[in-house]
């Protein structure tokens, strides 16, 4: 089963896909249906399927009017984490350390990356129920920092690089117990500035403080353990990047039930209500093939099973005078 949302009638709405061209109104929007689900003890596919409309939209004229959200969103973005891990998939390191090279002293010694990624390799499955090794974590932002599939990704005016990272990305509802629910899985577009990282792994903060999108469409279920999928970034209608990706736990270090525990064990991130967004990293970026982006470059970002890919433009934004923060 697969959802996306979207603006009907000026509310937002949740909508099954039926087919490439078509969605099916639900009554309610995603965050509303998974609360739903959660109060009543029921699955979140049993929940949707009661919940559905006779109303039939077209996915293509949705996209046209830009009435696409992302699948899953908080009434107050603020209360909607985003966040993510990195150095999760095998093949990972290597990218990461490439980006690194040059700033190395010593070659023959392993990098902090690799160190983290070797913790991963050897501790980052383990047995259901224990905990593995901690993964390397980050903080994007809430809610006002996620783009609708098909919008603008901004880049700010002090960005050094605006690169595509092409994930899997976790959502989640937690419920008024402050037990975390999983909602399902979407396609995502972590988008970070790389240049910044690279000058020196400290500034992974800042390179990770950017815009992201995920969707356009919610898997609802089990997660294939194997993912293949495909990264392009299209200029004036021709692709001038492209690349095949791989994801899913038989491609990935660590687990995803490890990464899960790792981020929801702080009881700051078990609020109840609240919506979280969780990138579960990349092992492919075009940055690592040198490619730099411009103003209007799409990226595109595709799985098969998650239905419609996810493609949205750059807008490069304009300087702006430094911050000036007054005494009061």
């Amino acid at each position: 089963m697969r959802l996306i949302q979207c603006v009907h009638q000026g509310q937002v709405r949740a909508a099954q896909v039926e087919s490439d061209s078509q969605v099916r109104l639900l009554d309610a929007d995603t965050y509303s249906l998974a609360r739903r689900a959660i109060a009543a003890g029921r699955s979140l596919a049993d929940v949707v399927e009661a919940a559905a409309t006779e109303t039939r939209l077209d996915y293509a004229q949705l996209i046209d009017e830009k009435r696409l959200l992302p699948p899953l969103t908080h009434p107050d973005p603020a209360h909607c984490l985003v966040t993510g891990t990195g150095l999760t998939h095998l093949g990972s390191a290597d990218t990461r350390s490439a980006m690194h090279a040059k700033t190395q002293v010593a070659e023959t010694e392993l990098t902090d990356s690799m160190r983290m990624f070797k913790l991963g390799v050897e501790g980052g499955k383990p047995q259901a129920g224990t905990p593995g090794a901690q993964p390397e974590w980050f903080y994007k932002g809430d809610g006002a920092c996620v783009v609708a599939p098909e919008a603008e990704i901004p880049v700010p005016h002090f960005a050094e690089d605006a690169g595509e990272e092409p994930e899997l990305a976790g959502l989640y509802v937690i419920g008024d117990d402050g037990h975390p629910w999983r909602v399902g899985y979407a396609i995502g577009n972590e988008f970070s500035d790389h240049v910044t990282e690279r000058f020196n792994y400290l500034w992974l903060a800042h390179s990770k403080l950017r815009a992201c999108s995920f969707g356009p469409e919610l898997l609802v279920g089990e997660l294939p353990a194997h993912l293949e999928g495909v990264s392009r970034i299209v200029r004036d209608n021709e692709t001038v990047w492209e690349k095949p990706f791989l994801t899913g736990e038989a491609n990935m270090a660590h687990s995803l039930a490890n990464l899960e525990h790792h981020h929801f064990k702080y009881v700051g991130f078990r609020r109840p209500g609240d919506v979280h967004v969780h990138f579960f990293g990349t092992a492919t970026l075009s940055f690592a093939d040198d490619i730099r982006t411009r103003e209007g470059d799409r990226f595109e970002i595709s799985l098969a099973d998650f239905g419609r890919p996810l493609r949205n433009p750059l807008r490069f934004e304009a300087d702006s005078a430094p911050i000036d923060v007054k005494s009061l």
